[in-house]
């Protein structure tokens, strides 16, 4: 059984289908990058896994639980942690405090195995003399680093990244893909919705092409940017236009 089975989602807003008949299964390993024109139901299908959002068709499995149960969605989002676009972290806390939140309130952890493991992951994202800094201490890049860690605090079987670059200058979008690329070393599940290309080549194992809200291609790196690109024209112009 796949760790998620997306089966068949549509899902909307108003007018606009962003996601059509959608399906696609993922393992528990690995890291997919999911590429595509905006407004294609990239983000959103994420949003759709993590039971952000509610689809109007459909269902979608994590773990063998349906995003469709109201009573499933605690252990769902255990399960799959979420970066976002823009970084929250809550302004009246520490990094400390930040990590150490949502593992002893939620998973019940001993404060002091908070602590031990907040501090081996913010030895992992290069940031353990931040421990005691708060949000406005903190470049774009380390908050984004701070978030990462923060996913990984929950110990989470997939790690679902949007976009989590795009508000980043290039100096912080390489500190943060840095991560990201120690991150699939050690065998963390990862889905990324991105536009760096180099990250797709350097670390995914597998590539999604979305178009209209269909997935259009599902394949390998290197026959993604080799062989499909040259057999699918939607592809190449995609990869053109961003300059690849």
């Amino acid at each position: 059984m796949a760790m998620i089975e997306v089966k068949s989602i549509t899902k909307s807003f108003g007018s606009n289908v962003v996601l059509r008949d959608f399906s696609v299964d993922f393992e528990q390993n690995g890291v997919t990058v999911i590429l595509g024109p905006s407004g294609t139901g990239k983000s959103t299908l994420l949003r759709c896994i993590n039971g952000l959002e509610k689809t109007d068709k459909g269902d979608i499995l994590v773990d063998g639980l349906s995003v469709n149960s109201k009573r499933n969605l605690r252990q769902i989002r255990l399960a799959c942690g979420m970066v976002f676009q823009q970084t929250v972290i809550f302004p009246q806390m520490n990094v400390m405090e930040n990590l150490i939140l949502s593992p002893i309130k939620l998973l019940k952890m001993p404060k002091n195995e908070a602590i031990d493991r907040a501090r081996f992951y913010l030895k992992k994202v290069g940031l353990e003399s931040k421990e005691k800094s708060r949000h406005n201490e903190l470049s774009g890049g380390e908050q984004q680093r701070i978030a990462i860690a923060r996913a990984l605090m929950m110990n989470p079987k997939a790690l679902l990244l949007d976009e989590v670059t795009s508000a980043l200058d290039p100096e912080m979008t390489r500190e943060v893909l840095n991560i990201l690329e120690s991150l699939a070393s050690d065998g963390v599940c990862m889905l990324c919705v991105t536009h760096e290309m180099q990250f797709a080549k350097d670390v995914a194992s597998r590539v999604l092409f979305l178009d209209g809200g269909k997935l259009i291609c599902d394949t390998g790196k290197e026959e993604f940017f080799s062989t499909a690109r040259k057999e699918n024209e939607r592809i190449n112009k995609f990869l053109s236009f961003i300059g690849d």
